[in-house]
């Protein structure tokens, strides 16, 4: 069984910053994707960034150029780095732990974006 915990959403102006952590725990395996995905109101859920065990990063294209992934594998912690945020960004972000086998989920957290 694996634990996601996130942490860093809130509330803030456009053009500026957040910092989402979402830390693991549990039975971990050493090969793994971590990433971050996030559902607006009446939307489906949708990826943001991911990052593999080895540091390949993968970003949609909706926030190339503003959001950063970074992994700590010793922590078992993924964060992301948001920047220039927009209204649109808007969402509630959830953490994803991903192997061949099974993903593993956040409970999510909110994200408001204020124009």
């Amino acid at each position: 069984q694996v634990h996601l915990v996130e942490s860093g959403g809130g509330l803030v102006q456009a053009g500026g910053s957040l910092r989402l952590s979402c830390a693991a725990s549990g039975s971990i395996s050493s090969i793994n994707t971590m990433g971050w995905y996030r559902q607006a109101p009446g939307k489906q859920r949708d990826l943001v960034a991911i990052i593999t065990s080895g540091g390949r990063t993968y970003y949609a294209d909706s926030v190339k150029g503003r959001f950063t992934i970074s992994r700590d594998n010793a922590k078992n912690t993924v964060s992301l780095q948001m920047d220039s945020l927009k209204p649109e960004d808007t969402a509630v972000y959830f953490c994803v732990l991903e192997t061949n086998r099974r993903a593993d989920w956040g409970q999510g957290t909110q994200v408001t974006v204020s124009s």
